[in-house]
């Protein structure tokens, strides 16, 4: 026979040595009363249900709000500044074992956030509701998860990136245009100033042979 239990409410968690040890539901909305559940019990997972084996120990909200957790925790870089928050983690199913934090820039109970990997390496010390990595910012993690927002900043600034690439590109060939019109006009100049001074020597001798000749006629000379 199949029981509903509810739905998955909290992980029961062991933080010094960071591993899984079960997890509680709830029956309903308007009931205190919480179901917690060991982790071997677990037989199978298809999508979103789990199926369990067994009867679930019997608690209350109160109770298991007591029990230290990580979960929700602001995560604090190596000089003491907030930049992030702890909303998930990935764990031996076997084990229980935590394999590694998901953290949240914003609130991490807003999904489609996007999620960057802590390394349980990277963890220094860790207190109820703050954990302390080795890192300066969330630049420093791997991105798991990208955000709508994420990637439309990022495709925005791939996007502005290629534009001044080609802005560079037309600006070079542009300036190369213009050198080789100068070097052109240059040229030019050059050869019609021969030309000029050719033509105007040319025309001086002219007129220093017509003035000799005309001294030559003069009669009154």
């Amino acid at each position: 026979m199949t029981l509903s239990y509810g739905v998955g409410e909290s992980v029961w968690m062991h933080p010094p040595v960071h591993r899984i040890l079960g997890w509680s539901s709830k029956p309903s909305n308007l009931n205190l009363r919480r179901n917690v559940w060991r982790l071997n019990q677990i037989r199978q997972i298809v999508d979103s249900d789990i199926f369990v084996k067994g009867e679930p120990a019997i608690s209350d909200l109160n109770t298991l709000n007591r029990f230290p957790n990580l979960l929700f925790a602001n995560l604090i870089n190596k000089n003491g500044f907030k930049i992030g928050s702890i909303a998930d983690f990935t764990f031996d199913f076997k084990t229980g074992n935590i394999l590694n934090y998901l953290i949240s820039r914003s609130n991490p109970r807003i999904p489609g956030s996007s999620r960057w990997k802590l390394n349980i390496q990277s963890i220094s010390d860790q207190q109820p509701g703050l954990v302390f990595c080795l890192e300066e910012s969330l630049d420093d993690f791997v991105l798991v998860k990208s955000s709508i927002k994420n990637e439309f900043i990022k495709k925005g600034k791939n996007f502005f990136n290629k534009f001044d690439d080609m802005k560079n590109i037309a600006t070079n060939k542009l300036e190369d245009w213009l050198e080789e019109d100068d070097s052109y006009s240059t040229k030019t100049f050059s050869e019609d100033d021969q030309l000029l001074n050719g033509n105007n020597k040319s025309n001086s001798d002219a007129n220093n042979a017509n003035y000799s000749n005309n001294r030559e006629n003069d009669p009154w000379i």
